[in-house]
Formats: structure tokens, C-alpha cells, sequence
């Protein structure tokens, strides 16, 4: 049983500040396409698989879809004042693939490009650095209907979008995420079923997968040609992962889970291949792989984005699953409303096992946040205190893996926003701003005032101090020209 420290926050507070990380650490909030833009049929925008899942009875929680969702295509303007009110310096956010091709031969959407250039220049503006996200799971509908991402030529078809994408918004884009957690895309989407497309068949999953690293893979080399000075990356759902107790065939049957959840991800991109225990232990499920394929897959990158929310107990169970691995839920522990364990020291031993294991050239910390049960009170304030918590944890957690040798360069909070979570609709609030889905009102919560007030504070600290040298120059100035 983890001890409960909620008690001990407000004191915990103190021991952070933004002075604790370097001055060219990155800070920022991250949101994607289809979870906030709406405007799902608007200027040229075509159904993605999320639009057609949503249209599936009972697939999503509360009967919802994106298709308005923050209406963020409309309030983009809005959302970026606040985002920059906080005092971050950079925005993550997602491009659309439906709202730029509508077919297989379609020429691109100049209605689409032109959105993310006013959105981009719109960041600019206000001294965010962009950093987008190419496919964050919103595949075109036209390309499932060919075979998804289980067809390789969707591998193909990723390329060019990534060729469009660059090419258009490269000049003021330097930094770019391929995939946003290809382990969501192949299991949760075509495994389990839960996510669109809704495929339930393990052996597709794992094939998705494989083509999903390689369009990464073959990606990464069209963005540098059309990027000057890219920085590229990809962004992982990692997880630390434990035995449920100590059995042996517990311990085994962890470090199989391990596998599969992480290295299979991680091996390869850093040119090691899959990992040998794992392909073993798939038998027949194995992906089909061409020559050139891993190679491909392990292209330098310039950053590891990692997405951390809880970690994970495994237990050996024989036809649980078809690695025979089953998860088991800790017992005595926090959690947020999702049910997700609250666990921000297993962020530090995360980081520490990626730098020791990998060194990565650098680590951004893509997604991090938590989900509550939000309450408007009657002053029109929300008081999420445990949100505010758990982010002041979690950047302690950072902090300490940063004292540690991790190279870890920037944070980004999930979300700005209230949106669309998927398959929970929009009954999970994630954000750190309260959307009203009715009127559309934005309300920054208690934890966007913490931010804020985080964020902002060395920059007042700088400010004064700039004063002060600016008024004791001019003084002196003052002093030299009486003098003479």
C-alpha cells in the first residue's frame, strides 16, 4: 500500500518553483484534433474512423461524438489568449488528417492548410512555440475502408500527409511528433475494440503496430528534407510495470507485459529490433516485417516524447490474454476519477529506466494530467483542488528525475481543455479550463490559477529584476554625465 500524501502538498508546494528547471525548459498544454476542434463537417473536413465509431451504439459512454466537442475550430483565437495567459512558451496540439485529404487521389484541402496556418501564426503571435502532433488516431474513413492501418498502404498514404503537412507549415514548425501512442492505436483500437475502428483481432493489432513504427520510420527523413533545423520525435504511452507478487512466474509474466508495453515500442526505435522474448512468446501473431523495415523503424530522432499517467501490477493467468499476462488493480491507493492509480514516483523511476536503458537525446514529457469530477460552485468557480495536486506531484516527480541525469527539456499538460475523451465522451474532464458543451463558455479551474500563478512568477521575478538594472544604470548614467 502506497502512503497517501495529499495531506502533505500544500507543504510540497513550497519545495517548487520554476527557477528549479532551466531557463530554456519548455512549458506548455497539449490538446488533439478530433478531442476539441468539432466542426466535423465543415470546409472540406471528411469522417474519420473516430466519426463513424461514435455513430456505433453504445461505443462511447454518454452517446457524444466530436462533432462539436470545444468547437475549438471556432474558439481557437480564445483558447490560445488563455493558453498564453498562463505563461507557458509552447502549445502541442494535432492536424486533422480528414480536414486535409478527402480521398485516396484527392488533391490537398487548401480550406484545411489554411486553418492550421492562421492557428499556427495565431501561437506565434503570442510566444508560443508550436509543436504538432501528425496523427493523433483521427485516420480519414476512406483510408479504413481500404484496410486501415493494418494495410500497408496507409504506411504510404502517412508519408505523404506527413510530405503535405511539413512542406506547408515547416517554415514556422520546427518541432513535430510523428505518432501520438501507437500502443492506443493497435490495442485499444484493434485488439480490444474499444477505440475506433473497433477491431477486436490480437494478430491485426500487432500488424497496426508494426505499420505504424514504420510510417514513423519513413516519415522521419520527408520532414527533415522539408524542415529546416526540425526537431522530430515520436510520442509514447509508457508505464512502469511490476509483479503482483513474488512468484516467479509473476515476475516472468511482468516482464512480458513489459515488453509488449514498452520495449516493443522502444527497442525497435532505438535500433534493437523487437525484442526477442516478446516475438517469441507471439508465435503465429508475430507482424509481418520486410527487409529494411527495422531499419527504417530506428532512424535517429531528435527527442523521446513520453505520455505518463499511472503504472501497472501484472500477475501470470493462462488464457487471460494471449501473452497469458493479466492486470491487477493495487489495493489502498489513490486514484483519479478515471480510476487511474496516483503514483508520480513511478514518473521518476520511469524517466531514470528510459535515460539509463536508451539515452534518448532529449525527453519531453507530452501528456501528464488527471481527470476529476468537476463542479461549477455558485460563485462560477471550480475548485479542483486534487487536479492542482496531482500536477504539483508530478512536477516534483520531474524535478527529481532531473536531479537524477534525466534529460528531460519540457513539460506539457493534458489538456488545456475540456473535451471529447474518446470513448468516455464527454463525461471525463481532463482539462485544466472548464468548457461549458453547451454555451461553449471557457471557465479557467484552480489548477490553470496554479499554473498561472507557477509559471508567471519567475517571469515577475525577471521583470523586477530588469527594472532594477535598468533604473541602477540609468542612475549611474546620470552620475557619469553630472561628473563630467
Amino acid at each position: 500500500m502506497r502512503k497517501n500524501l495529499l495531506h502533505a502538498v500544500p507543504s510540497l508546494a513550497t519545495q517548487l518553483q520554476r527557477t528549479d528547471f532551466n531557463s530554456d525548459f519548455l512549458w506548455g498544454t497539449a490538446t488533439s484534433a478530433y478531442q476539441i476542434e468539432g466542426a466535423a463537417a465543415t470546409d472540406g473536413r471528411v469522417p474519420s474512423i473516430w466519426d463513424s465509431f461514435c455513430e456505433q451504439a453504445g461505443t462511447i459512454r454518454d452517446g457524444s461524438s466530436g462533432a462539436v466537442a470545444s468547437d475549438h475550430y471556432h474558439h481557437w483565437a480564445e483558447d490560445l489568449d488563455i493558453a498564453q495567459s498562463l505563461g507557458s512558451n509552447a502549445y502541442r496540439f494535432s492536424i486533422s488528417w480528414p480536414r486535409i485529404f478527402s480521398g485516396p487521389d484527392s488533391k490537398p484541402n487548401p480550406e484545411g492548410l489554411a486553418f492550421y496556418s492562421r492557428l499556427v501564426d495565431g501561437m506565434l503571435e503570442r510566444g508560443l512555440q508550436p509543436w504538432a502532433t501528425l496523427y493523433h488516431w483521427d485516420l480519414p474513413q476512406y483510408l479504413q475502408d481500404q484496410g486501415g492501418w493494418a494495410s500497408r498502404d496507409t504506411v504510404h498514404a502517412f508519408v505523404e500527409f506527413a510530405d503535405v503537412i511539413t512542406e506547408h507549415l515547416g517554415d514556422r514548425v520546427k518541432h513535430w511528433i510523428t505518432h501520438n501512442e501507437p500502443w492506443c492505436t493497435a490495442m485499444l483500437g484493434h485488439a480490444d475494440g474499444i477505440h475506433a475502428p473497433g477491431i477486436k483481432d490480437f494478430k491485426t493489432a500487432i500488424q497496426v503496430c508494426h505499420h505504424v513504427l514504420l510510417s514513423h520510420g519513413l516519415a522521419t527523413p520527408v520532414i527533415r528534407a522539408n524542415v529546416a533545423d526540425a526537431r522530430i520525435g515520436l510520442a509514447l504511452n509508457l508505464h512502469p510495470i511490476s509483479a503482483a507478487s513474488d512468484k516467479p512466474e509473476d515476475f516472468a509474466a511482468a516482464r512480458l507485459h513489459d515488453g509488449l508495453r514498452n520495449r516493443w515500442y522502444l527497442d525497435p526505435l532505438y535500433g534493437r529490433g523487437y525484442p526477442q522474448d516478446v516475438w517469441q512468446a507471439l508465435g503465429d501473431y508475430a507482424p509481418v516485417v520486410y527487409e529494411g523495415d527495422l531499419q527504417a523503424m530506428a532512424v535517429s530522432t531528435d527527442f523521446l516524447g513520453v505520455n505518463f499517467y499511472f503504472p501497472e501490477i501484472i500477475e501470470h493467468a493462462p488464457g487471460a490474454s494471449p501473452l497469458n499476462t493479466r492486470l491487477v488493480d493495487a489495493v489502498g491507493v489513490e486514484r483519479t476519477a478515471f480510476g487511474w492509480e496516483i503514483a508520480p514516483e513511478g514518473m521518476t523511476s520511469l524517466l531514470k529506466r528510459i535515460q539509463d536503458d536508451y539515452q534518448p537525446h532529449a525527453m519531453y514529457i507530452t501528456e501528464n494530467g488527471a481527470t476529476y469530477d468537476d463542479h461549477v460552485d455558485n460563485d462560477g468557480q471550480i475548485r479542483d483542488e486534487l487536479r492542482r495536486d496531482y500536477l504539483i506531484r508530478h512536477l516534483l516527480a520531474v524535478k527529481e528525475a532531473i536531479r537524477l541525469g534525466c534529460q528531460v527539456k519540457g513539460y506539457f499538460l493534458w489538456s488545456l481543455l475540456d473535451n471529447f475523451e474518446w470513448a468516455e465522451g464527454c463525461s471525463r474532464r481532463f482539462g485544466i479550463v472548464y468548457v461549458d458543451f453547451i454555451t461553449q463558455k471557457r471557465t479557467p479551474k484552480l489548477s490553470a490559477h496554479w499554473y498561472r500563478d507557477f509559471l508567471l512568477e519567475t517571469e515577475k521575478a525577471k521583470d523586477a529584476t530588469t527594472t532594477a538594472k535598468a533604473a541602477t544604470a540609468a542612475t549611474q548614467q546620470s552620475q557619469e554625465s553630472s561628473a563630467a
